[in-house]
């Protein structure tokens, strides 16, 4: 006589409701997944985004502070032969130039005949605020415009001299140059800087004002 099958053998596996509930959970675990790799993605993104923008205007303020604070007591000449003053700054309500000036201290480490000043002006460009050099004091064009920050909605500026504050600055005899800027720039994002500049540190004379 033969034995009977063995109940638990028949009864082995997994029912339809064990393996949809295996899945719900497999679901739901991978969801989680990708929601935060998803969210790990974004934060990454923000954080490089960030970077960016403190890394551009770190970059904007060596090198305003670095043509500022070596800023000359020279005038030059237009294209046209017109004196320029030593230095003139706008307000930036506008779209002209918001700073023009002539720099000392410019490298010259392949020996090139020519000044150790830079004439240098500051200005908006389709939207981005660029730094405009000259490769001649006097009657020459402007070299191609370099990209200082980008993304640019607004740009202050105001100066000051005797303990008073200008939104405008043109040169005369007495002050030739202002004694700190104040620069206010808001980006496409809407947060808004401010940034003090010393304008001609390390002066201790004054020399008489030249125009070749």
């Amino acid at each position: 006589m033969s034995a009977s099958p063995d109940p638990i053998s028949r009864e082995s596996g997994f029912t339809l409701i064990e393996v949809m509930i295996a899945l719900l959970i497999f679901g739901l675990l991978a969801a989680a997944g990708v929601a935060l790799l998803s969210f790990a993605v974004r934060a990454q993104g923000a954080t490089g985004a960030k970077l960016e923008q403190v890394s551009a205007m770190n970059r904007l303020s060596s090198i305003l502070t670095a043509d500022l604070a070596q800023a000359s007591i020279r005038q030059t000449r237009g294209m046209g032969g017109e004196v320029l003053p030593v230095f003139t700054g706008e307000s930036g309500a506008n779209g002209s130039t918001l700073l023009s000036f002539v720099r000392d201290g410019w490298s010259n480490l392949d020996g090139t005949p020519r000044a150790s000043a830079q004439k240098v002006d500051y200005g908006i460009v389709d939207g981005a605020l660029v730094r405009i050099a000259y490769p001649m004091l006097d009657g020459s064009a402007p070299l191609p415009p370099t990209a200082m920050l980008d993304h640019v909605r607004q740009v202050a500026l105001r100066y000051r001299i005797n303990g008073a504050w200008s939104d405008r600055w043109i040169s005369t005899p007495q002050f030739p140059v202002p004694a700190a800027i104040e620069l206010r720039v808001q980006r496409d994002t809407g947060i808004e800087t401010r940034q003090l500049f010393l304008v001609g540190t390390g002066y201790g004379k004054r020399v008489d004002v030249q125009a070749k």
